[in-house]
């Protein structure tokens, strides 16, 4: 085989490299999330006092002109850093599932936002994309439950723009993992002492999660941190529901939307979703969703994250996760237009107009 021969080779597959790329580039941009309203983004650490910062992505309802930005693995046309509109918003928290990062619901909070909500996606230190170290542990939902709390401290008496957010509007979202630390911040205690006997017994998804050899302690009661400034949560899957019994939920007075898949093979509906569901001294308003996965409530796929992490784009046959999530997202904001109306003017989020120059859908 001649220089020659090999110099041309290199050169035709470096521009195929380059081609491939520049068609990728061009798909990001293409199919780059375009909120209806302008929705402005910031990305800032909440304090967490004796333990390390916690990175939280705000979106929240602006007028300027949003710009092409990053979101790990798509574009979205958003406005960094921009000015928040007038008046007061209702605020809610989403609290991502294991291994998760905050736009592991960005479908979700864009609803929430040009709903005309201020939506806060923390990213859970011990338990996300990059970090397992904390689950599985005693400390697992007794460091994710303060979280919460510590960046709802963090928005509503520190945030710059906090005098726009209303603090008697306060919801949380919180799916698989979070949708258990959901049920602790609103009042839950669970009994962790339950679990090695479920995992003897009837062994399940999570009992995988628990590391080997290590011994569960028990936290005392004033270990689980609650928030009664939350005056809604939508539970979407959640796990651990057993260890609420028997009393573990009777002191939760807030309501509570509840979601599960009837096709979730991680979390078995009898000891999770449907004991949360008994338990709840209030009834939940609760979704069974025909034919729905453990990793269906997850924002829909482009086509990178079908390449590049395709175990978490895979729903059961059938099942069009893009439709579903179009219903999913107008239930969430009607549960909490209802939930977190103003009691005396009736108020919810609002609207807020299209610039314009914003792009179009």
């Amino acid at each position: 085989m001649s220089i020659k021969f090999i110099s041309k080779l290199i050169v035709v597959l470096l521009g195929t490299l380059v081609v491939c790329v520049l068609g990728l580039l061009a798909y990001l941009v293409l199919s780059a999330t375009r909120p209806a309203h302008p929705i402005g983004i910031q990305q800032l650490l909440a304090p967490d006092a004796g333990h390390p910062p916690i990175a939280v992505t705000i979106f929240y309802p602006t007028a300027q002109t949003p710009r092409l930005v990053w979101l790990g693995i798509s574009f979205g046309y958003l406005a960094p850093d921009a000015a928040i509109t007038s008046g007061q918003h209702p605020f809610v928290v989403i609290s991502h599932g294991t291994g998760g990062t905050p736009t592991s619901h960005l479908d979700t909070a864009i609803a929430l936002v040009e709903a005309g909500y201020v939506v806060a996606a923390p990213l859970h230190n011990g338990d996300n994309f990059r970090d397992h170290s904390e689950v599985g542990t005693s400390d697992w939902f007794i460091d994710r439950a303060r979280q919460i709390v510590s960046v709802d401290n963090f928005m509503l008496d520190h945030w710059k723009s906090r005098n726009h957010l209303d603090p008697k509007r306060v919801g949380l979202f919180g799916y698989s993992a979070g949708g258990t630390t959901a049920l602790i911040v609103i009042g839950g205690t669970p009994n962790l002492s339950l679990i090695a006997p479920l995992c003897k017994s009837h062994p399940e998804f999570i009992c995988r999660l628990q590391k080997p050899g290590v011994l569960m302690r028990i936290p005392a009661p004033k270990e689980w941190a609650h928030d009664p400034r939350v005056a809604a949560a939508v539970v979407v899957a959640p796990g651990y529901g057993f260890t609420f019994g028997p009393n573990g939920l009777s002191t939760v007075r807030v309501p509570v939307q509840l979601w599960e898949g009837s096709a979730d093979k991680r979390l078995p509906l009898a000891t999770n979703a449907l004991a949360v569901r008994r338990l709840l001294p209030d009834p939940p308003e609760f979704h069974l969703v025909d034919n729905a996965g453990h990793l269906s409530f997850l924002r829909p796929c482009n086509a990178i994250a079908l390449l590049a992490l395709p175990m978490v784009c895979r729903d059961p046959h059938g099942f069009d996760r893009e439709d579903f999530h179009k219903r999913f997202d107008a239930s969430v904001v009607a549960f909490f237009n209802k939930s977190l109306r103003d009691p005396e003017s009736g108020a919810v989020g609002q609207k807020v107009p299209r610039s314009p120059d914003h792009p179009k859908n």
